[in-house]
């Protein structure tokens, strides 16, 4: 009874410094920046510099369906599936905007990285595009994303949005922070884009 004892506690103990280690990882990977302009106890408002990305799309418009294909298009991109062979360092977040016709997943590049110095991918269903400067609020959660929380969240931040008198100008998008081996600190995310002019409003409320 007491190796077995010693065995679990063993187990226990590199559980918990592996995820340790995964946590203390995911924390030097690159952020797509933005700087916070306003937030309650439920939402965060943000500006978002221009960012460039490489995203591919699907005709799922499943989360559940989409996300392990999808990432792996990308994941195979940034790690040398391109003329140059050229590994890219991987960022956080990771973006996910669905709709009727599909889903769209997309990695944002390293800022140091413009749109015409990017390799050819090998994978033609890559695309590039630079996308604007935009102003944004995100709400959070917790553990594993699926279509029903990403779902639940959405509806939580547009019914939010709208009863407190704000203009959403984009559909709800999703964006994931952790690799899927992190157990623990999981960070979710979904957004929606706003007027600049509303930042203020909220400022006030």
């Amino acid at each position: 009874m007491r190796i077995v004892l010693i065995i679990v506690a063993v187990v226990l103990l590199a559980f918990v410094a592996a995820q340790a280690y995964i946590s203390m990882d995911m924390a030097k990977t690159e952020q797509q920046p933005y700087e916070v302009l306003w937030k309650n106890n439920q939402l965060e408002a943000r500006y978002y510099p221009k960012a460039v990305m490489a995203s591919v799309t699907d005709s799922s418009s499943s989360y559940r369906n989409s996300s392990n294909q999808n990432f792996r298009v990308l994941a195979g991109y940034i790690f040398g599936g391109n003329e140059k062979s050229q590994s890219i360092a991987m960022t956080a977040p990771v973006h996910m905007a669905f709709n009727e016709s599909g889903s769209q997943m997309s990695f944002v590049m390293p800022a140091e990285m413009k749109l015409e110095e990017l390799p050819a991918p090998k994978d033609r269903g890559v695309k590039f595009s630079e996308v604007g400067e935009k102003y944004v609020v995100a709400i959070r959660f917790g553990g594993w994303a699926d279509d029903a929380k990403i779902k639940e969240n959405a509806d939580k931040l547009v019914s939010t949005l709208k009863t407190m008198g704000i203009e959403i100008q984009s559909e709800p998008w999703y964006m994931g922070y952790n690799p899927p081996f992190q157990l623990i600190n999981r960070r979710n995310e979904v957004a929606v884009e706003i007027n600049k002019s509303d930042v203020d409003l909220l400022k006030l409320l």
